[in-house]
């Protein structure tokens, strides 16, 4: 888990979890939200990028990790079965400081298939606390 915004390193890899999605969770998301596709072409795009999110989130729920302020460069590389154990990494690109109290890090996520395969990644700039008392976001 990264620290504070001093305790983080660019070149810094972070285990964000993994996840499985089924075949039943996978038909339901069909049915609620993408009906053209076929489920034979694996996840859909909007359910991979639902994966990739659900992991951040739970990883970075402890994280002095005050506010998102963007995701981009969103690439989906392939469409994953259901039941294929999928797992997502943060690796740190760059870091800026703002303030005495706060930063910026820049960080490229990726969720790999089983086999070591990109499925999708993107680029992210979060806000992180300095520590110290004080600190505000």
């Amino acid at each position: 888990m990264p620290g504070y915004f001093e305790d983080v390193s660019p070149g810094q890899v972070v285990g964000l979890g993994h996840a499985v999605v089924g075949d039943d969770a996978l038909q339901t998301f069909i049915e609620t939200f993408a009906v053209d596709w076929d489920q034979g072409r694996g996840l859909p795009d909007a359910l991979v990028y639902v994966v990739w999110s659900k992991l951040d989130v739970a990883a970075s729920a402890d994280w002095p990790q005050t506010k998102r302020v963007a995701t981009d460069a969103l690439r989906f590389a392939r469409n994953p079965a259901a039941g294929e154990l999928l797992r997502g990494r943060m690796t740190v690109l760059g870091k800026d400081p703002v303030g005495e109290t706060k930063g910026i890090i820049l960080a490229q996520h990726d969720l790999l298939d089983e086999a070591g395969r990109l499925v999708f990644s993107c680029l992210t700039r979060s806000v992180f606390a300095c520590r110290g008392e004080g600190a505000e976001a």
